[in-house]
């Protein structure tokens, strides 16, 4: 290719612009929507962490005979036993803890991680200033040091980007913590602020997070059988383990990237892929109608000497200059709609570790696109157009040469191949968004309006025993519920739906089952129901009272009560859950609380374990019984909720001048922050839109091909309605002209979504196959391809018979 050639290629392009600039403008489409995809996926799927070697770094989980899937947290003294594990390099012991700063008039809430002192090795990247904690920082079995290290985040927002922080003391609940180190941008493990030392103690109630690193060459099928033997003694010794399992280590790429957002970014890969198609095919149309235009002028460069090799070129040099084109303007679109698409993702779908911009290995990826699909849609047409038959053009006219029996083929495959992938994207949209509409119209078994939720912590040396730290949650409750726009205040410790209680086992009373079942245990304060408006359909309610001395009382579902309990007689008969015990200091428990509980009433079901799953046999005990160092209030109140936070934390206060809450949200934001809705959501909004750019692309194509139809027909058009045609049998010859392949495109379109179903309906959460759907869809591409087909038809329809015959 030379410089001549490129001259050329751009004097040519420039003589005919709509025809390019409809062209650059399809490529554009699909090329900004593949690169912005592909931009998100590098940041999520391929570049997820800034850990080295973070593929080895894993979280242990087990997986029962059923296949419900679970987490471990291990004792001090199982953790030291794991390091000794051959496929292991290093264990980390975690635990997250919200603090709150006192060094300020104005305290603020702090998310802080305590890692073991290893934790620098172990993820590898070193402190921006200062340093990681050292061994000396927290030695085994001796309380750590007073030393943290911050986030970048938190150093920007705390201390300004102060460069000499380093060396200074936080307060954090009136305890002095001397700053070591601040860390890179990107570090920011389980979204933490700050980071502590945690001291591994030797007490058996007290469990820690464990992220584990593999040796080098390992893989995960090995380790998984090196650490059956540890797991099962463990299981042994706590008895918190189901009675039959493997173990199952998960990468925490394939945990909190892949699993969360991988197949929603392969389905909006796929369908911006689909969309690139019908633009490069559109491109093909739009070079073939334009190149036919130009066969007398190729055939005089062929007669005077042109190699078909020097044609090819030249054609391709203009293909390329057209996606180059259309690449550049494509990555100026995906640039600008990198922080749309990134701002419809779920809140902790992605990594915060991940950074979604436009880089190198992008920039590289939308070339190489570029100069691909140069490629695919320009050589069929570069072939066809470099092999002139000069006699024919010679002896007849360009127009009536224009329209020979191959391009016309080309064409309607073409036609019907973007019409085939538009109507396979339209039914995928259609069956996201009524997933979306099933979801947002589920009956909920509860009321989420003008209801908040006031998440509270509890500081690790406060409220110790379980009366003083049970009394401290009712004057907390009581005084948010004394305040004059609340409705009802209640504890929900874990309890807040669509996906609420822990999965526990639970003996039944006179069961002869050798399984213990697994049901949603509740912890929740009478008011509670109140609250969520969830009615009680059988037996009472547990009283204020008899929370507070945490009596051995429980109200069930009625998912349960049906189950368990057929003839209608549950209540009045017992459950019990043996790992609910007294662990103090952070989990104390009422005495009695792992005995035999009574079942007192029975409430209506409410989802418990999201919004499209089947609800779970579910269990309500009072709070009091076991509590956690964080609960949730629930308010309802009798305006908007949240604009009564200042009132609320003002409550708080006047209780606890140090006593924080976490992320207030209305209990409508919890719902929309629930992975699968949000996932749903943007499901649907992203196929919808990519699926409306296909329809529009669709349409401009054969748009393009009855234009050119009608271009090349001028003079039989004249000829038909010289001899008596009238303009309805002209305008019904040219929609009979393409109505062949659109229908064919049509039926295949929708054979595809059919024989795709059952990939939809596990991306997508809902079948294709719906009848009514699918007809909306063919309705919709009839209506577009109508329109598309009319104005040129009309056009044809309006000619002068004699200006068309001295035309022709």
């Amino acid at each position: 290719m030379t410089f001549s050639d490129l001259r050329y290629a751009v004097r040519e392009l420039l003589r005919r612009p709509g025809p390019v600039l409809t062209a650059v403008i399809s490529l554009a489409l699909g090329i900004g929507a593949t690169t912005a995809v592909f931009s998100v996926i590098y940041a999520v799927l391929i570049d997820p962490f800034p850990y080295p070697n973070a593929d080895r770094l894993v979280e242990v989980h087990t997986i029962d005979k059923s296949g419900r899937e679970r987490g471990r947290g291990f004792s001090g003294a199982q953790i030291f036993e794991l390091r000794q594990a051959k496929v292991i390099e290093d264990v980390v012991a975690e635990a997250d803890w919200n603090l709150t700063t006192t060094d300020s008039a104005l305290p603020e809430d702090v998310v802080a991680d305590y890692v073991s002192a290893d934790a620098a090795t172990h993820f590898g990247v070193p402190a921006m200033l200062g340093r990681w904690f050292v061994k000396s920082d927290a030695p085994d079995g001796q309380e750590p040091q007073r030393v943290v290290v911050l986030t970048f985040p938190f150093w920007q927002r705390y201390y300004g980007g102060d460069p000499s922080v380093v060396g200074k003391t936080i307060q954090l609940v009136h305890k002095g913590y001397q700053i070591i180190g601040v860390l890179p941008p990107r570090f920011l493990w389980r979204d933490a602020d700050v980071y502590l030392p945690q001291k591994l103690t030797a007490d058996p109630k007290i469990y820690f997070g464990a992220l584990v690193k593999l040796r080098a060459g390992v893989s995960l099928t090995h380790a998984n059988a090196e650490l059956q033997p540890y797991l099962d003694r463990f299981a042994k010794q706590s008895g918190n383990y189901p009675d039959q399992f493997r173990v199952n280590l998960r990468s925490i790429t394939d945990l909190y990237a892949k699993e969360r957002a991988g197949v929603t970014l392969y389905l909006l890969l796929g369908a911006v892929g689909l969309l690139l198609a019908i633009g490069c095919a559109n491109v093909s149309i739009l070079l073939l109608a334009r190149g036919a235009q130009r066969r007398h002028e190729i055939a005089v460069r062929a007669a005077l000497g042109a190699g078909r090799g020097d044609i090819v070129l030249q054609l391709l040099t203009e293909s390329l200059l057209v996606a180059l084109t259309g690449a550049a303007l494509g990555v100026a679109i995906a640039w600008r709609g990198l922080t749309l698409i990134a701002s419809f993702f779920p809140q902790g779908s992605i990594p915060a570790e991940s950074v979604i911009r436009m880089n190198v290995p992008v920039l590289l990826f939308s070339v190489g696109l570029a100069c691909l699909t140069a490629f695919a849609f320009g050589l069929s047409p570069a072939l066809q157009l470099s092999r002139p038959d000069i006699a024919a053009l010679m002896q007849s006219s360009l127009r009536r040469i224009a329209g020979a029996a191959y391009g016309k083929r080309t064409h309607a495959i073409l036609i019907a191949s973007q019409v085939t992938l538009t109507v396979l994207l339209l039914s995928s949209a259609a069956a996201a968004t009524r997933g979306f509409l099933r979801m947002l119209n589920a009956d909920l078994g509860y009321d989420p309006h003008n209801a908040m939720s006031v998440p509270i912590p509890v500081h690790e040396a406060a409220h110790r025993s379980w009366a003083d730290r049970a009394h401290y949650f009712e004057q907390l409750r009581a005084k948010i519920a004394a305040l004059p726009q609340v409705e009802a205040a209640g504890i929900s410790t874990n309890a807040t739906p669509p996906s609420n209680g822990n999965s526990t086992r639970a003996e039944i009373l006179g069961s002869t089952s050798r399984d213990a079942p697994e049901v949603r245990l509740n912890f929740v304060s009478p008011e509670y129901f109140t609250v969520l408006r969830i009615p009680l359909v059988s037996g009472r309610m547990f009283e204020p009272a008899e929370t507070m001395r945490g009596l051995p009382l429980a109200l069930i579902n009625e998912t349960m009560a049906r189950r368990y309990w057929p003839n209608g007689n549950a209540v009045g008969q017992a459950v019990r859950f043996p790992n609910m015990k007294d662990a103090p200091p952070y989990s104390p428990a009422a005495p009695g609380s792992d005995g035999w509980i009574r079942i007192v009433g029975i409430v209506a079901d409410a989802r418990d374990d999201g919004l499209r799953n089947p609800i779970l046999p579910g269990v309500y005990v009072p709070y009091a019984i076991r509590m956690q160092m964080n609960t949730q209030i629930l308010v309802r109140a009798r305006v908007n909720p949240l604009t009564l936070l200042k009132a609320v934390r003002t409550a708080l206060i006047e209780v606890d001048p140090e006593q924080q809450a976490m992320k207030i949200r209305d209990l409508n934001q919890w719902i929309e922050g629930q992975g699968e809705y949000a996932r749903q959501r943007l499901i649907a909004w992203l196929m919808g839109g990519v699926s409306i750019l296909a329809l529009v692309l669709a349409a401009v194509g054969l748009y393009s091909v009855v234009s050119y139809s009608v271009t090349v027909r001028t003079g039989e058009f004249g000829v038909r309605m010289a001899l008596g045609a009238r303009r309805r049998d002209v305008i019904r010859i040219v929609f009979a002209s393409v109505s062949r392949y659109v229908a064919g495109g049509l039926l295949a379109g929708l054979l595809l979504s059919i024989v795709f179903d059952r990939v939809a309906a596990q991306w997508i959460s809902e079948t294709a196959r719906d009848p009514l759907a699918l007809l909306g869809v063919a309705g919709v591409l009839t209506c577009a391809a109508s329109l598309a087909c009319f104005i040129p038809a009309r056009r044809a329809a309006s000619v002068d018979p004699m200006a068309a015959v001295r035309y022709e």
